[in-house]
């Protein structure tokens, strides 16, 4: 039996980051991970479209946590401590040159997520940290104040466990025989299917600044949406899906949404629209995109308002204007069922948050039992939120872990 004084289950973002931090502040430590799989850090690779949206230029706590649809109030303390401008310190000042986008996002600036990941591989190598592959783990357990994690292969001891294995069913199924709580896990970031004629023929359309509610809910977002082959997609959608996951999950993922294309209301929509007829009265309506909406985005919206392709502005009729108007501030899609977004697969659920001391990330019910990551009941929108709540988790547990 190998005997460490850390070993961490899980070499993704928070599992490499955590065992770097260890064994840069504890020279003298043993620290290994154990890997299910062939490879490490799979999931940096596909992140950010294989670029790796390493965080977000949010610098302020209490705003970077409105973020997160669970693990908001528990996010805080631990944003005080290691947070944007800190993650982006850590990766520059190991060779690490970071971009913020004009979104916020921000990536190495070679637009490649084997950047970050070469970074993990060459520091762990450089502080002696063992990164074991094929190692699925099938057992662990606590025996008289020392884990004994027992894989397919090989038995291994550790004074201090570290669980960092993101959405892992079989994982939650060993916490949960060690008398933790597992919240059942949904999908938290996803994309809507949605079969529609009025969108079917203009895939890759973006409309920037559009209002998305769900019909019968509490939920609406705002933002960018994009149309797509399958239905839509973009934050404004992205949003839903993460502050929704729970509501929309229950909803077998069956439902309708209203959108507001132009930000305006209806009443004050009709009245730009009256205002038009009177201006562009000899121009054909379909040809003369407004409110700042993509062309074939318009003529969608035009002909779903029976306005012919070949109508002036001065043709049109009192219940054309009031249809486009609809059109424009309150049009219903049917919603049925849901796609992955990109590569990417997050989800709501895990362990409760109530079972875990955000001072350390050590588990309340066991000593020397450490959860980071997407393992624990936290999730956020897209842009690089998910990986600052692994980054921040994983310094915070090596910062104390032998205070």
């Amino acid at each position: 039996m190998k005997h460490y004084n850390v070993l961490i289950i899980g070499g993704g973002a928070a599992g490499f980051f955590a065992a770097i931090n260890i064994a840069e502040q504890h020279k003298h430590l043993k620290v290994a991970i154990l890997e299910r799989g062939k490879e490490v850090l799979t999931k940096v690779k596909v992140s950010g479209g294989g670029r790796c949206n390493v965080t977000h230029a949010e610098f302020i706590p209490q705003e970077l946590t409105q973020y997160y649809p669970r693990g908001e109030k528990e996010l805080l303390g631990p944003f005080h401590t290691f947070m944007t401008g800190d993650t982006m310190e850590w990766f520059e000042s190991r060779g690490v040159a970071l971009k913020i986008e004009e979104d916020g996002r921000i990536f190495p600036i070679t637009n490649n997520s084997q950047t970050i990941i070469d970074c993990f591989i060459d520091e762990a190598k450089k502080y002696n940290v063992e990164v074991l592959t094929n190692q699925s783990v099938t057992r662990f357990q606590n025996v008289k104040q020392t884990w004994k994690i027992i894989t397919k292969t090989d038995q291994f001891s550790a004074e201090k466990l570290i669980v960092a294995t993101g959405s892992n069913p079989k994982i939650w199924s060993f916490l949960e025989g060690l008398g933790h709580t597992i919240v059942n896990p949904v999908p938290s970031l996803f994309t809507f299917n949605i079969k529609d004629d009025r969108i079917k023929d203009i895939p890759g359309v973006v409309a920037q600044d559009v209002t998305v509610k769900v019909i019968d809910s509490n939920l609406e977002s705002s933002g960018p949406l994009l149309i797509t082959h399958w239905g839509m997609s973009a934050p404004s959608i992205l949003k839903l899906s993460a502050f929704g996951a729970l509501e929309l999950a229950s909803k077998n993922y069956k439902f309708d949404i209203e959108i507001n294309f132009v930000n305006q209301d209806y009443d004050m929509a009709l009245s730009q629209l009256k205002d038009y007829k009177q201006q562009f009265s000899k121009k054909t309506v379909v040809n003369y995109a407004q409110f700042n909406l993509p062309k074939r985005l318009w003529k969608a919206l035009v002909l779903a308002s029976s306005i012919s392709e070949d109508t002036k502005w001065a043709d049109v009729n009192k219940l054309q204007l009031e249809t486009l108007t609809s059109q424009l501030t309150q049009a219903v899609f049917n919603v049925d069922g849901k796609s992955t977004f990109k590569e990417e697969f997050v989800t709501a659920g895990g362990i409760d948050l109530k079972e875990i001391n955000f001072k350390d990330y050590q588990s309340k019910l066991h000593n020397n039992l450490y959860l980071v990551g997407e393992i624990i009941n936290v999730d956020a929108v897209t842009g690089g939120f998910n990986f600052q709540n692994a980054w921040t988790g994983a310094f915070i547990v090596a910062k104390n872990l032998y205070k």
